[in-house]
């Protein structure tokens, strides 16, 4: 069973008597914990004067992906990460494509210590980490550890989060060794309000904290039928990838199917495909449509020359012509962190 553990996130405002509210800083919504008490994620109470986290070494699924499911397809392309998952989130996300994990209560599921997460990592021959599934935020204290161990043995480690982690905790991160980010940004500022609960420029904020800090970093937008599927929107975010983070950030507009509390319809085949012609006129690099197997807009081509540089069918990488990073056609320098292929 998990254990509690002391949670980094609060340990700032961790002060003073057992019977004053304790602010904890893992996410931006700085629940304020009453003794006692839970946080809005149900995964850090107030026990005895300090938040303790109830997720601490929590699994509730483990698997060794591709990377590219994360996705992440400019990051060793081709590699594989083993993938954890734990439980609850700190959105509420009506379409919660993982609401099984997402809304399960903490304190269930199997144990597994940071050793011998990174162990397994090794055993299965796995390249790398991923943190992923539900909220990976929630399991900082946990994941903090895993990510020095896992660079002690030579593998890589990364994220797949909705980004409202605080610049605190994206800190931490960084400095125990997150080598790769992906964000959802799921809307513009109105949207995300309104079906979140979130101000979505913290989102923002962390990416550019990310890509500052020589995380790789790569962002998902589930494009999702009368929520974010707007010309108006999907240029707004495309236009801000370019305008904040650069225009060789890759893209990634997937699928959405109903799930949890939402019903609309799947997202149609020549929405995804607007929205690349979207990502493109606004200049972006890379724009990749997900969740739609064997298209030709997952793979990544020249865009200088339009050369064919990587082919991948779903998560298989079918076809690798990279030459060190370059175009082999034209030299161009194709942005990524690429050598393990």
């Amino acid at each position: 069973m998990p254990v509690a553990r002391p949670a980094t996130g609060s340990r700032a405002l961790a002060k003073g008597p057992a019977s004053q509210r304790i602010r904890c800083l893992t996410c931006e919504r700085r629940c304020e914990v009453a003794p006692g008490g839970l946080g809005w994620c149900r995964t850090r109470r107030h026990q005895y004067g300090e938040l303790v986290t109830l997720t601490y070494g929590a699994i509730s699924s483990l698997s060794c992906n591709p990377i590219e499911k994360k996705p992440l397809y400019h990051f060793y392309p081709g590699t594989l990460a083993l993938t954890s998952g734990s439980y609850s989130c700190n959105l509420d996300c009506p379409w919660c494509q993982n609401y099984q994990l997402s809304k399960a209560l903490p304190g269930t599921g199997r144990y597994m210590s940071p050793d011998d997460f990174v162990q397994e990592t090794v055993n299965q021959r796995c390249q790398g980490t991923s943190i992923s599934l539900n909220e990976p935020t929630l399991s900082l204290e946990w994941s903090l550890e895993v990510f020095e161990l896992a660079h002690q043995r030579g593998l890589y480690n990364t994220f797949v989060s909705n980004g409202y982690m605080t610049s605190e905790a994206m800190g931490l991160l960084v400095e125990a060794g997150l080598d790769a980010i992906n964000v959802d940004v799921k809307g513009d500022a109105k949207a995300v309000k309104q079906y979140c609960g979130i101000d979505i420029k913290k989102v923002w904020r962390n990416c550019k904290l990310a890509a500052q800090a020589g995380v790789w970093l790569e962002i998902t937008t589930l494009v999702i039928p009368g929520v974010n599927d707007r010309d108006e929107m999907l240029q707004g975010i495309s236009g801000r990838i370019v305008a904040d983070l650069g225009r060789d950030v890759p893209w990634h507009v997937s699928g959405y199917y109903p799930a949890y509390r939402f019903t609309a319809p799947p997202t149609p085949l020549h929405t995804l495909e607007r929205a690349w012609q979207i990502g493109k006129e606004a200049g972006l690099s890379f724009v990749y449509l997900g969740n739609v197997t064997g298209h030709g807009l997952e793979s990544t081509y020249c865009p200088d020359c339009g050369t064919l540089l990587i082919r991948r069918r779903g998560f298989g990488v079918t076809d690798y012509h990279l030459d060190d990073g370059h175009c082999p056609r034209c030299g161009r320098v194709i942005a990524g962190v690429w050598g393990l292929h």
